[in-house]
C-alpha cells in the first residue's frame, strides 16, 4: 500500500466521528426549534381560548373608564317661586402633566384662551412631572370649553359641571348662603341643606386611549339623581323693600350694622331677614369676613324697652294688676340696693298703658319687684327667648336670659326693662308674636307652609292680655308717645321703641347705642310682626323712635301693601270741608 493512500484513509477514519457529532447537534437543534414552535403554538392556542377572559379583562382595565356625571344643584327659591339659587352649567380644565404634550404647537392657542402667557401654562405643567391632575381653570364658558376641546391636545381634559348662581344676590344673601367651587354648601340655607339640595352624581362607562382622552361612550351605568328644589318662606319683593330701607338707614346713620325680621303671625313664617353690611355672593373676590354673618340670627344685643310690654303681660297674668292699675312713679327715680334706676322725667302717677306709652323705667320696676322672681323670666324664656329658634340655621345663638334668685333685686329691676339679657333680631320680632295672635306663640320657619303644615302654635299667655298689651302698645304711635315715625298711613300699629347703651368694657358706653323698634301692623287684625335694630347709629339722632322707627313704618307699609291687607285706619275728614257740604 502506497504511503498515499495510507495517509487518506488515516484522514477519513478521523473525520468520521466528527461528522457524526455534527449531525446529531443539527438535529438537536432541529428538535429545539420544533419544540419551541410547539411551544408558541400551544401558547398562542391557549390565549385564544383559555386566557382570553383574563387578556380582555387586563385591556379593558388599561382602556376603560368609569366616568362621574354632575348632579345639578336643586333650586333655592322665595315662596311665590322667584329663584334664589340657581345651577347653570359650566366646565371644568385640566390637565394630566405626565400625558401632556409639551411640545404641541396648539399649547400657545390653549394659553391664549386661559388668559395666561404659555411660558406660565408650560410652568404650571412642568411644576410636578410626577402629578398626574391639575386644574388650569374652573367654572368656565361652555363655548371656552368647546375651543379648548376642539384643540385636541393629548392631556389636557374638559369636564362638565355645574356653577351656582345668584339673582338676588347681597339682598338674600345672609339667609340662602352660597357653595364653594365645588357645590358643597358653605354658609347659610346652602349649608343647613345641603344634603337635599346636592343630588346624587351618575356614573357612565368609557373608552379612553394612552394619554386619556374620551375615544368612546359605552354605556350608561347610573343616571345623576338632581338635587331636590326648597322653597323659602321669605317673599323676594319684601325682602327687596327692607333690604332697602335698612341700607339706606344705616348709610344715612353712619351707623355700624343693622338687622331687620319680618315674620307673619298667623303662620311664623319669616317674610323678610336682611342686614347690613352684605356682601355679593356670585362676586366673593374683595369679600369681608365681617360681611358674611346673618346678624338677624347670630348678633346678640340688649333689647332695652321693647320688654317693657311683656313685663306689663306679666303682671296682667299675676291677676295683682289690670290696666286701670296706677302706678306712682314719682319722683321720677327709684332706688334699689345700691342703683339708681330713672326716668326721662317725672311722669307722677301711670296706668300700665301709660307705662308703656311713656316708657317708663320706674314703672315696670315697681311691677316686676311686686311679683314672683322669675315671673317675667318665665314669659320671657315661654316666648322663645334664651333659646334657639328651631330652624336649624348655622351658628344661630340662643341669647342669654339668665335665672334670678329673689335677692337679685337689681338684675329683675333692669330685665325689666331690656337689660341683662341679650336677644337677636329674630327672637325679639317672634316674642311680639303671640301679643299679634291672641297669646299663641308659632314656631319659627325659615321655609314655605303649606296651609295643611302651619302649626296650631302653643299659647302662652291668655287672650284678653295679648289683646290688652297689644291695645296699649298702640298709644306708643300716637303724639304721646315714643314711637309716633312708626306710623303708617292707613293702618293701626302697635309698637315699642328702644334705645340702650352697648356694653363696653364691663360696664355701658355713653356714646354708643343700640336703636330698636319693635312692631305689629295692622293693630285691628294683626298680620305683621317686625323688629328693627340699628346697631351704634353716629350724629344727632341715636334713639330707637328716631333711628329704627322710620325703618318699621316704610318696610311694613310697603308689606301691608304687598300682602293685600286691607287698611283699617280711614282718615278722618276735615270738620270743615263737612260743615261747607
Amino acid at each position: 500500500m502506497s504511503r498515499d493512500k495510507r495517509t487518506t484513509d488515516t484522514a477519513t477514519g478521523a473525520h468520521a466521528p466528527a461528522l457524526a457529532a455534527r449531525g446529531w447537534r443539527l438535529w438537536l437543534v432541529f428538535a429545539l426549534l420544533v419544540l419551541i414552535a410547539a411551544l408558541i403554538l400551544a401558547k398562542m392556542l391557549s390565549l385564544s381560548t383559555e386566557d382570553q377572559a383574563f387578556l380582555q379583562s387586563q385591556g379593558d382595565a388599561r382602556t376603560l373608564r368609569t366616568m362621574l356625571l354632575p348632579a345639578h344643584r336643586g333650586l333655592i327659591t322665595d315662596r311665590n317661586g322667584e329663584p334664589l339659587a340657581v345651577s347653570a352649567p359650566v366646565a371644568t380644565i385640566w390637565a394630566d402633566p405626565k400625558m401632556t404634550d409639551l411640545h404641541s404647537p396648539r399649547l400657545r392657542q390653549l394659553a391664549q384662551l386661559l388668559d395666561m402667557s404659555r411660558e406660565a401654562l408650560l410652568r404650571e405643567l412642568n411644576a410636578d412631572p410626577e402629578r398626574r391632575f391639575l386644574y388650569l381653570k374652573r367654572q368656565v364658558t361652555p363655548e371656552l370649553a368647546e375651543s379648548v376641546s376642539a384643540l385636541n391636545i393629548a392631556g389636557i381634559h374638559v369636564d362638565q359641571e355645574y356653577k351656582r348662581y345668584y339673582p338676588a344676590a347681597e339682598v338674600a344673601t345672609h339667609l340662602v348662603g352660597f357653595t364653594s367651587v365645588d357645590g358643597e354648601g358653605q354658609e347659610g340655607l346652602e349649608l343647613a341643606f345641603n344634603d337635599w339640595l346636592r343630588g346624587e352624581p351618575g356614573r357612565k362607562l368609557v373608552m379612553k386611549d394612552r394619554t386619556g382622552r374620551t375615544i368612546k361612550h359605552i354605556r350608561s351605568l347610573a343616571p345623576a339623581q338632581p338635587g331636590k328644589d326648597l322653597a323659602l318662606s321669605i317673599d323676594l319683593r319684601l325682602q327687596y323693600m327692607a333690604y332697602r330701607e335698612l341700607k339706606d338707614a344705616v348709610n344715612t346713620h353712619q351707623a355700624d350694622s343693622g338687622s331687620v325680621v319680618v315674620i307673619d303671625v298667623r303662620t311664623g313664617e319669616v317674610l323678610a331677614m336682611v342686614n347690613q353690611p352684605s356682601y355679593n355672593p356670585n362676586d366673593r373676590a374683595n369679600l369681608r369676613t365681617d360681611a358674611l354673618r346673618n346678624r338677624a340670627m347670630t348678633d346678640l344685643f340688649e333689647p332695652g324697652s321693647t320688654m317693657k310690654p311683656l313685663t306689663v303681660a306679666t303682671a296682667l297674668m299675676s291677676g295683682r294688676y289690670s290696666a286701670d292699675t296706677v302706678i306712682d312713679t314719682s319722683p321720677g327715680y327709684i332706688r334699689v340696693r345700691n342703683a339708681t334706676i330713672r326716668d326721662h322725667r317725672n311722669y307722677g302717677e301711670l296706668d300700665l298703658t301709660g307705662i308703656i306709652t311713656k316708657s317708663s323705667n320706674v314703672g315696670v320696676t315697681r311691677l316686676t319687684l311686686d311679683m314672683e322672681p322669675n315671673a317675667v323670666r318665665n314669659l320671657m324664656h315661654n316666648l322663645g327667648l334664651g333659646q334657639v329658634s328651631g330652624t336649624g340655621f348655622p351658628g344661630e345663638r340662643s341669647g342669654v336670659l339668665p335665672y334670678l334668685s329673689e335677692r337679685q333685686t337689681v338684675e329683675r329691676a333692669t330685665l325689666s326693662y331690656g337689660y341683662g339679657l341679650s336677644v337677636t333680631p329674630l327672637q325679639l320680632a317672634h316674642a311680639y308674636v303671640p301679643l299679634a295672635a291672641g297669646g299663641v306663640q308659632k314656631p319659627v320657619s325659615l321655609l314655605r307652609l303649606a296651609p295643611d303644615e302651619v302649626p296650631r302654635g302653643e299659647r302662652v299667655m291668655p287672650e284678653q292680655v295679648a289683646d290688652q298689651v297689644l291695645a296699649m302698645m298702640e298709644t306708643v304711635i300716637t303724639p304721646q308717645g315714643t314711637g309716633r315715625r312708626a306710623a303708617v298711613t292707613g293702618y293701626r300699629v302697635a309698637g315699642k321703641t328702644g334705645t340702650a347703651h352697648k356694653a363696653s368694657g364691663g360696664g355701658y358706653a355713653q356714646d354708643r347705642y343700640i336703636s330698636v323698634f319693635a312692631g305689629i301692623a295692622p293693630a285691628s287684625k294683626p298680620r305683621i310682626a317686625m323688629a328693627v335694630m340699628i346697631d351704634n347709629p353716629k350724629g344727632q339722632e341715636y334713639y330707637g323712635g328716631e333711628v329704627a322707627a322710620p325703618v318699621f313704618s316704610r318696610v311694613a307699609a310697603g308689606a301691608l301693601r304687598l300682602l293685600n291687607v286691607p287698611p283699617d285706619k280711614w282718615p278722618e275728614p276735615d270738620k270743615q270741608q263737612v260743615a261747607q257740604k
